[in-house]
């Protein structure tokens, strides 16, 4: 299968395993087994046609026009492997304009991108008013204010809690791959790419996990204070996928979704909330 990437529906949460995403490995850079998964590529410059063909009528979301990015409507989240938390997102960060963006930033800072209705796109700041991204199944070197296309952004180092690299080694591993495109690309969207570039997880790539049949990998949808539900998957890119699938259709459509579906299999479970 490679790094070939298949465009097929999103499918149900039950069927949807791994190494220690801590990047603790006894076999060094020995060969992984990993295959494609059937999540298509998810990022936001795909064209709205492509989008409408990734979901079934029930589950395309409404409207794919640009809005300014709503803080509210934003799901609390976090991603555990077995039980250790690696990923956290509580009471999000505030978006600033770009020429504000660029005043914060610093080489190797992982910036974030956000509109209503559209998937987050994130980018690895390089330094000199830059930014290197995946875009249009291209790895791309370009100015920051180019790339946010006027949307607010925010840097997101602290999302992900794995140990970061040297900025130096950041900003050469963004840098090395420019140019890099379609069937040679080891990331199936721009986030994976910008965390693979800042933590060096082979978790982040396609095919860079072991699947042997379980799923030790928690995706934590967090509604209220004491209302949760838990989602269970095979991988760190499968989690980032429904990830960031949650992110662009926005918490209520989330919350009305699993709702609908939890309904209709009649799963109705004490610890989830619905409006």
């Amino acid at each position: 299968m490679g790094n070939q990437v298949e465009k097929l529906t999103h499918i149900n949460y039950a069927e949807v395993p791994t190494s220690d995403p801590n990047g603790f490995d006894p076999d060094g850079d020995g060969p992984r087994i990993g295959v494609s998964y059937i999540f298509s590529n998810d990022d936001d410059d795909d064209d709205q046609d492509e989008r409408a063909d990734r979901y079934p009528p029930e589950r395309e979301p409404v409207n794919h026009e640009e809005k300014p990015f709503d803080l509210q409507d934003e799901l609390d989240c976090a991603i555990y492997y077995r039980e250790e938390c690696v990923y956290e997102r509580a009471g999000g960060a505030a978006a600033h304009a770009p020429e504000s963006l660029l005043n914060r930033c610093r080489p190797g800072d992982l910036l974030e991108f956000l509109a209503t209705g559209q998937y987050p796109h994130w980018a690895v700041y390089v330094g000199d008013f830059q930014v290197v991204h995946l875009h249009r199944a291209e790895i791309k070197n370009n100015f920051l204010t180019d790339v946010s296309q006027g949307k607010k952004g925010r840097i997101v180092n602290a999302l992900y809690r794995f140990r970061a690299l040297p900025p130096e080694v950041i900003v050469r591993n963004a840098l090395d791959h420019v140019g890099t495109r379609d069937r040679e690309l080891s990331w199936r969207n721009s986030e994976c790419f910008a965390a693979w570039c800042r933590f060096g997880k082979r978790e982040f790539k396609i095919g860079g996990e072991i699947r042997i049949g379980k799923q030790p990998y928690k995706l934590k949808l967090q509604f209220s204070e004491k209302k949760n539900h838990v989602l269970e998957f095979q991988s760190l890119e499968d989690v980032i996928m429904e990830k960031r699938r949650n992110d662009q259709i926005g918490k209520v459509a989330v919350t009305q979704e699993l709702a609908n579906h939890l309904n209709s299999t009649h799963e109705i479970k004490g610890d989830y909330y619905v409006n």
